[in-house]
């Protein structure tokens, strides 16, 4: 079956919360237990209908305030496919929550209060599904009960998107609109008639109509080696294996392939997958390749079809979104985690941060937590990469404090 990454993302009280919750409930995802605990939640806050928030909203904190602050996982299926569903934080001190929420998805949901339109933080969360290269957009129009169901009110906030949208690099297709009352679940599961001008899918109509294709699209093969096998048991005894997960495209025997950083050359001539052999693996697949000739391949190195090489350079132009509290500055060190291959950097320059209202870049020589911006990295031995726009797989990074081994930053190549 099918599994479709879906991120949320909107303002405070737009709803992300109630609308995974009222999805979970009208496909029956929900235990019985859950469902009474709703129940029994709901009416000790004197609520005449269920806070269907309280399905997704697991820490203390997010419970007592009402809003999200970690990023929760929700899974659930349809007969069509399975859900994996990141309800991420709306608060501005929160975005970079948002973003390793997005960061595997293939959907995006950004919701819309339908009183107050579309807001910085619509900005913000539509620029990091944007920079993220998440595949589809769902605008949800939410809490249409409240503006009486308002055709014109609708296709005033779908015009203001559409206006945002002519500015990021989405094709209109990508992009679509639904009206919506988490609430009462009109347009979620089920359309219930109070919006009868919009002809167009529910939510789940369109989740399920789309396709679920993995967040590493087709390209040139990248195979970061994460473990070399040597079992050295009697009928293994001269084995040698490379394993990893592969990405971009598919690898067969016979193939000619090179190895990163070495440049040494040689062919695949067994492909392993737990106890079985195959001819050919296909990208996403977690596999054992077997070379044909005994060469000096370690974790952290790269194999890549002979032909296709990536970048190999010691200084990157990058984007980067910043989550420490301590500010990236120039001058400071880092660990750059690539893949399996991590590589001490220094942070060349900060250049400047950019607007996510799509208004342009800010000068700037520091990035504070929460911000994004264009940062020159010195490494202290060349990286094989691609730029993040023609593989994300390969165009992407964590930056790792050396200090308190934190993850500080992710990161985008040019």
């Amino acid at each position: 079956m099918e599994v479709l990454k879906i991120a949320t993302a909107g303002s405070v009280d737009d709803g992300k919360s109630t609308l995974i919750g009222r999805l979970l409930y009208d496909t029956q995802s929900l235990t019985t237990d859950k469902i009474e605990a709703i129940e029994r939640s709901s009416k000790q806050k004197g609520y005449d209908y269920l806070d269907f928030s309280l399905a997704t909203d697991g820490l203390v904190a997010e419970r007592e305030q009402g809003i999200t602050i970690d990023v929760a996982h929700i899974y659930f299926s349809t007969a069509k496919k399975s859900y994996i569903i990141a309800d991420t934080p709306g608060h501005v001190e929160y975005t970079r929550n948002m973003v390793t929420g997005a960061s595997t998805s293939q959907v995006s949901i950004i919701l819309i209060d339908a009183r107050k339109g579309v807001i910085e933080q619509t900005y913000r969360h539509f620029f990091i599904n944007n920079l993220l290269r998440v595949k589809d957009v769902i605008v949800a129009v939410n809490k249409m009960d409240l503006v009486d169901y308002s055709e014109e009110v609708f296709n005033k906030i779908k015009a203001d998107f559409q206006a945002l949208n002519a500015k990021s690099s989405y094709k209109e297709q990508n992009v679509n609109y639904i009206p919506l009352s988490a609430l009462t679940g009109d347009n979620v599961v089920e359309t219930l008639g109070k919006m009868p001008w919009y002809k167009g899918q529910t939510i789940l109509q369109h989740l399920e109509g789309l396709e679920a294709k993995d967040i590493y699209e087709k390209g040139k093969v990248r195979f970061p080696v994460q473990t070399v096998i040597r079992p050295k048991t009697e009928d293994y005894h001269d084995f040698r294996g490379y394993a990893g997960k592969i990405y971009g495209n598919t690898i067969k025997v016979g193939d000619a392939v090179t190895v990163l950083p070495s440049l040494t050359e040689s062919k695949v001539s067994k492909i392993h997958f737990f106890d079985q052999q195959f001819d050919e693996a296909v990208a996403g697949s977690s596999i054992v390749l077997e070379l044909e000739n005994d060469i000096n391949v370690t974790r952290g190195d790269m194999i890549v079809k002979s032909g296709e090489l990536p970048r190999v350079e010691k200084d990157i132009e990058t984007t980067v979104c910043w989550m420490d509290s301590k500010k990236l500055v120039a001058g400071t060190k880092y660990i750059v985690q690539h893949n399996t291959n991590r590589v001490l950097a220094k942070i060349d320059a900060v250049k400047n941060t950019i607007s996510t209202d799509y208004s342009g870049t800010k000068e700037a020589s520091q990035l504070a937590i929460n911000e994004i911006g264009e940062v020159q990295i010195k490494l202290s031995k060349p990286l094989y990469f691609d730029a993040y726009s023609e593989n994300k797989s390969n165009g992407a990074f964590i930056l790792i404090d050396t200090a308190t081994n934190t993850t500080a930053g992710v990161g985008f190549i040019k």
